[in-house]
Order: structure tokens, then C-alpha cells, then sequence
């Protein structure tokens, strides 16, 4: 059961990457995209049905962490707080940007929300990918499941690192470039004219940024935590999302080439999706790594609840789960095709 339940959280929340990570690439790159008030109402309004219902995904992962292993979100919470309310201000920041931007017909109040929407959307991706980092490095969680850490020291690696040092903060470079390519396939995808233009331009070199940084972040994944490649050569669920984000890799290419950029961004959201389930996989059973002493570490198997709890939360998780998908699936499929700038006062 344990292991069921940590597989059900780690596909909610790289579902959660998948899905918000295409608007906070949208929000990353709508300076450089879209010039006009109008081609920045069209970017607003290709992720406007979908960027509050990509959200439900972080809500629902945290939710059910909460539910099955409530010593890991008990423990990460603590430990991260001061990034915590970072990214809860970013989170906020950028919804207000986009219900706010167009109540007040004026270009210095539109400008400061545009700024505002694309300085959140950046530093969202960074602290992501930077928490990713602190899950693959290790914490210096100590006997009692409890670690405090400042948000940064001397950037170096060791037994009682901050939140950013050398490699946090690569990793989390590496979710940036990885989000603003998803994204610019999406507006290649839902936009035409000058906007999917400027993002068809920018997609080639940002997912040849991907592949670099890619490169560069399993390398320096294998100094900082070698049994993670351990765990890859002994899992056989790790191959299958190895091949899976490879053959997505792939599909982006492909689709790029063919300038068919629904295949692309279908084979964006699978690189995405493999290389997180592939680091689980590599991981298991182990949640909250311990730089002090392995004996520390929070796994599925010791911050778990009782086998009752998780027996009750599998048949609302299986109630709940089929909904947030089928819903996801409506509001693709009654917001097909491309998307043009609502008129002024009538949407974003």
C-alpha cells in the first residue's frame, strides 16, 4: 500500500509539472513573444482556461503527501519555510497579473501587471526545480524528522547546505529552460500570426537548451548523489520513464521539424513526465534524504499512516482522480483550436 500511495503522489505532482509548467512557460516568455496589448491578451487567453484548474494538480498532490505520509510535508514544510511563502507570494502574484491586467485601461498599470506576471512565472520554475534539487541532494534532516536551513550559505555542498547552492540552483536553470520550451510549443501550438511565429522561432534553441542543461544536470547528479543511478539500474519502472522521456525528447524534434507542434508539445509533456517519474523511481523508497545519516532518511515505508488510511483515502483518491482528469480533458477539447485576443472588456 505503501507503495501504491507514493507512486499515486508522484504522478499528481509531475501531472502538476506537466500541466502548469506550459503557462508558467507562457508567463516566462509573453515579454519576448508578444509585443502588443493584443498579441499579450492572446497569450493570456491560450492559458486563461487552464492555468487556475493546472493548480488543483499542486493542491491535490500536496493533499494526498499529506494524507499518506504526512511526516515528509510535515518535515518539508518546516524545513523550507522561508521558500515556502516565496512561492505561495509568486503563486498568488501571477494570478492577480492576469485578472488584473485589463481592469484599468491605462499602459504604465497593463506594463507593471506584464512585468509582475513575467517576474513570478520566472522565479516559480527556479524554485521548483531548486526544490527538486534539495530532494535529490539530501537535507540534514536529523533524528526527529526535523531540518532548518537558510535559503542560502556558500553555495557549496556538504552537511548542512541552505536551499541554494551550486546545484539546486542548476537544477532549477535546468526546470526554467525545460518550462519555457514546453510553453513555447503550446503557443506555437494555440496561437497564429506574430505570436506563434516568435514562439515557433524560440522553440528550437530553447529545447536545444533543455538537452544541454539535461546533460549537464545528470552529470552533476551523479557527483552529488550517486545512488540515484544506483537505484535507475536496479528499477525496472525507471528504464520504462527513461525510454519514455527519451522517446518524448524525440517527439519534440520530430515535431518540430514537421512543424507540427501538438506532436511536440505532446512529446514536451512526456519528456517532462518520464525524467520526474524516472528520478521516483530512482529514488524509492526513499522520500526525504538525510545528508547526516542515512538512518535519517523519511522513506514510503517509515512516514507512512496506518494501512486503514490508506485504505479510506484510495477510494476517494479513485473517486477524485478520474474527475480531475476527465475535466482536464473537457476543457482541452471545448478550447481546441487557436485562440484569438478577446475584445477589449470582454476577458483578459
Amino acid at each position: 500500500m505503501e507503495l501504491l500511495w507514493f507512486w499515486m503522489v508522484a504522478v499528481m505532482f509531475s501531472i502538476y509539472v506537466v500541466m502548469d509548467g506550459f503557462d508558467f512557460g507562457a508567463g516566462v516568455l509573453h515579454l519576448a513573444v508578444a509585443k502588443t496589448n493584443e498579441e499579450r491578451r492572446e497569450v493570456l487567453g491560450a492559458i486563461g482556461p487552464f492555468w487556475d484548474g493546472n493548480e488543483v494538480w499542486l493542491l491535490a498532490g500536496g493533499g494526498s503527501l499529506f494524507l499518506a505520509f504526512p511526516k515528509v510535508l510535515a518535515s518539508g514544510f518546516s524545513g523550507f519555510y522561508l521558500a515556502m511563502w516565496v512561492v505561495v507570494w509568486c503563486l498568488m502574484l501571477r494570478g492577480i497579473s492576469i485578472e488584473f491586467r485589463s481592469h484599468v485601461q491605462d499602459g504604465l498599470w497593463r506594463h507593471f501587471w506584464d512585468a509582475t506576471f513575467a517576474g513570478a512565472s520566472v522565479l516559480l520554475p527556479v524554485l521548483f526545480g531548486a526544490a527538486l534539487g534539495n530532494v535529490l541532494r539530501g537535507v540534514p534532516l536529523d533524528a526527529s524528522g526535523f531540518f532548518s536551513v537558510p535559503l542560502w550559505t556558500t553555495f557549496r555542498l556538504g552537511p548542512q547546505p541552505g536551499v541554494l547552492d551550486w546545484y539546486t540552483v542548476l537544477i532549477g536553470v535546468f526546470t526554467l529552460v525545460t518550462v519555457a520550451a514546453h510553453g513555447a510549443l503550446f503557443l506555437a501550438w494555440k496561437t497564429e500570426g506574430p505570436v506563434h511565429e516568435r514562439s515557433r522561432v524560440l522553440a528550437s534553441p530553447l529545447w536545444m537548451g533543455v538537452l544541454l542543461f539535461w546533460m549537464v544536470a545528470t552529470g552533476a547528479t551523479s557527483v552529488v548523489n550517486p545512488a540515484i543511478f544506483r537505484g535507475l539500474a536496479a528499477s525496472p519502472l525507471a528504464w520504462a520513464f527513461t525510454a519514455l522521456f527519451v522517446a518524448g525528447l524525440g517527439l519534440v524534434f520530430l515535431g518540430l521539424r514537421r512543424q507540427r507542434f501538438l506532436l511536440a508539445f505532446l512529446g514536451s509533456g512526456a519528456f517532462i513526465l518520464g525524467i520526474l517519474a524516472a528520478s521516483a523511481a530512482s529514488l524509492y523508497p526513499v522520500m526525504l534524504k538525510s545528508t547526516l545519516d542515512p538512518a535519517f532518511d523519511l522513506t514510503a515505508l517509515n512516514a507512512s499512516v496506518g494501512h486503514h488510511g490508506l485504505r479510506t483515502g484510495l477510494v476517494w483518491w479513485l473517486l477524485g482522480f478520474p474527475l480531475a482528469i476527465g475535466y482536464a480533458g473537457f476543457l482541452f477539447r471545448f478550447h481546441r483550436g487557436k485562440v484569438k485576443a478577446a475584445a477589449e472588456g470582454e476577458g483578459y
